[in-house]
């Protein structure tokens, strides 16, 4: 830092010495301007630390990682054996979940799972689904958030439609929620309690 301001000095020494000012007075003008270039400097440091850790509103909540791929199939025995005997992956067991109207399984991969979808009882959203898709297809993508109190708090705020008014026990045993798939371009978004 020191060498830094010499050489700035004598830079402005030269420049006050091609305008014919004395030398003295050259060294007087350069410490005044390095005086007010180093409080500008210290004032924009404060306003800018000030305007970011005050000013600017931060999330209380945040995305994590995608949990799952969930995709709705009309056989789930079939579905269970391409992935398990056909592309050689790890196949949880059926797990029937009443309160969704579904029953699951989930296919571990290296960095996230797929969870098989299929309907548990004739009022099923996924027997819904799957009479439109009659060969099944994906459903919904879960990602992981920090808070899910807060993140449905602020996504009311922002006008995206939850499909509940609270938080449900999902696959996991952890609260989720759906975000309304016309509000997210298309797709139905489960957020899931990390």
């Amino acid at each position: 830092a020191v060498l830094h301001c010499t050489s700035f000095l004598q830079d402005f020494s030269t420049f006050y010495l091609h305008l014919d000012v004395t030398p003295c007075l050259c060294v007087i003008l350069s410490f005044r301007l390095l005086t007010r270039l180093q409080t500008s400097a210290s004032t924009l440091r404060t306003l800018l630390s000030n305007s970011f850790s005050q000013n600017i509103p931060s999330c209380l909540w945040k995305l994590g990682r995608l949990n799952h791929v969930a995709i709705a199939v009309p056989d789930l025995d079939k579905a269970q054996s391409l992935y398990k005997d056909v592309l050689g992956a790890q196949v949880s067991e059926t797990v029937a979940l009443p309160e969704h109207g579904v029953y699951t399984v989930f296919v571990e991969l290296g960095n996230t799972k797929l969870e098989l979808l299929h309907p548990l009882g004739e009022k099923s959203p996924i027997a819904s689904f799957l009479q439109k898709n009659k060969t099944g297809g994906m459903h919904h993508i879960c990602i992981e958030v920090d808070d899910i109190k807060a993140a449905m708090a602020e996504l009311k705020k922002k006008k995206i439609r939850i499909l509940s008014e609270e938080p449900k026990i999902g696959a996991h045993g952890k609260p989720v929620i759906f975000l309304h798939p016309k509000d997210c371009h298309g797709v139905l978004v489960e957020l899931e309690q990390a």
